[in-house]
């Protein structure tokens, strides 16, 4: 991208202090790398005026462009407005089309407007205000010591948009980057390791470059085309590497496991129930993220205790009895069971052991997937689960990897393909 150098600054003392994940920073940095804007550096300080003034002059020291995100509410300690303009040795003055805006946008929800909010209508004198369409606090331009500040608001969905409909074209005309074309594949069940291996002759290509963004049981392949025809180059790229990987593929760009879900079944006129142990109902709550899922989602019963497993699924007592509740066929009869009591065409069961500690026998990361649907039998699988450490962090992990896993076997179930990847696309990884 030339030599544009570009550093984030998060301010906020719920981030400092780790009370909020620091989720701007992550996302600004895929974002602006997606688009072919190189982050060099990313900086968290408190709300503390001279912390903040300090950062921001060292981050100019190094930096072309710097992004700021928070502290421009409308409390006291919503301080980077001030100190943007003790950077800069300007006043702050109020800006009377953001007051009229703020006022507007009061008296249109019936509130009376607070004195205090109009310190989101108060701007550092040479600043460009940066229109919030998406909220109340406007973001800020401002040229500082040779560079420019981007301050945007803290608020995730505001800061977001502000970005993509200010700050990305911006930078982008700004460093005249070359002519590219980007697509984002997404894969499950399939470690990392194992698909760079599989896309290694791919790496090598001229104009081509990967990027693998791994997370629980999922990774996102980035293909980057550049040259005369990115498009034309992108679309090559992105069959060879579909061809390499096979079934693992299931999606692109922003398609989530429960949007494909979705579209699946609404292309069969079919439902899906689900029965939920260790994951307590996190696959409803994704099953449930998209608008209109209730045309395709009838519901869902979490059956933490191994009793009610019986009671309101179904589950042999004898079952549950000889086996415990982490079994293939605890798992198959607890999808069989959900279809049938909610009325669906496909049940999907999940049951295991997240930790810390054992269960009936089975170490941590044990876990049974089932999928019951129009066949004879359930379809169960039993991934095995890597488990790092024995910390709260490790147990969500198998919660989450348990949840993708439930998402892609009823992916496959209703594509008619194997019920695991391949022999070779193991989802344990190797190195591990």
């Amino acid at each position: 991208m030339g030599e544009m150098r570009v550093e984030l600054l998060t301010v906020g003392d719920e981030l400092l202090l780790g009370d909020v994940v620091n989720g701007n920073a992550a996302w600004l940095g895929r974002r602006l790398a997606d688009h072919g804007v190189d982050v060099t550096r990313s900086v968290v300080v408190g709300d503390e005026l001279d912390v903040i003034v300090a950062a921001v002059e060292s981050a100019l020291g190094r930096a072309d462009v710097v992004i700021t995100t928070g502290g421009l509410g409308p409390t006291y300690d919503d301080l980077t407005r001030d100190a943007l303009a003790r950077a800069a040795g300007v006043e702050l003055v109020r800006d009377p089309a953001l007051e009229r805006r703020l006022r507007e946008r009061v008296a249109a929800a019936g509130r009376e407007l607070q004195p205090m909010a109009l310190r989101m209508a108060e701007v550092p004198v040479g600043a460009r205000v940066l229109p919030n369409s998406a909220g109340s606090a406007p973001g800020l331009r401002i040229e500082l010591g040779g560079g420019t500040v981007y301050a945007l608001p803290g608020v995730p969905y505001e800061m977001r948009t502000l970005v993509d409909e200010l700050v990305l074209p911006e930078l982008e005309r700004r460093a005249g980057l070359p002519s590219v074309a980007r697509r984002t594949l997404r894969t499950a069940g399939v470690w990392e390791s194992v698909i760079a291996g599989r896309l290694a002759d791919v790496e090598r290509m001229a104009g081509v470059s990967l990027a693998y963004l791994p997370s629980p049981s999922e990774v996102k392949v980035r293909i980057t085309a550049a040259g005369d025809r990115p498009e034309a180059l992108l679309a090559d790229v992105e069959r060879t590497v579909r061809d390499l990987l096979g079934d693992c593929v299931y999606g692109a760009g922003e398609e989530g496991l429960d949007r494909v879900v979705h579209g699946l079944l609404a292309e069969r006129g079919a439902t899906v129930a689900t029965a939920e142990s260790l994951t307590g109902g996190l696959i409803g709550g994704e099953l449930t993220r998209m608008p209109g899922s209730s045309a395709t989602y009838a519901g869902g019963v979490v059956a933490y205790a191994t009793e009610l497993k019986h009671r309101l699924l179904g589950v042999p007592a004898e079952l549950l009895a000889e086996h415990g509740a982490v079994h293939p066929e605890v798992a198959a009869r607890m999808a069989a069971g959900v279809r049938d009591r909610l009325g669906a065409d496909y049940g999907l069961a999940v049951t295991g052991v997240a930790g810390p500690e054992s269960q009936d026998g089975r170490p941590v990361g044990t876990v049974y997937v089932a999928v019951a649907g129009p066949g004879p039998e359930p379809i169960v699988v039993g991934p095995r689960l890597p488990v790092a450490g024995t910390g709260p962090e490790a147990r969500e992990v198998v919660r989450r990897m348990t949840v993708v896993h439930g998402l892609d076997l009823l992916r496959r179930v209703l594509l008619g393909l194997d019920a695991e990847p391949a022999a070779g696309d193991a989802r344990q990884d190797p190195e591990e």
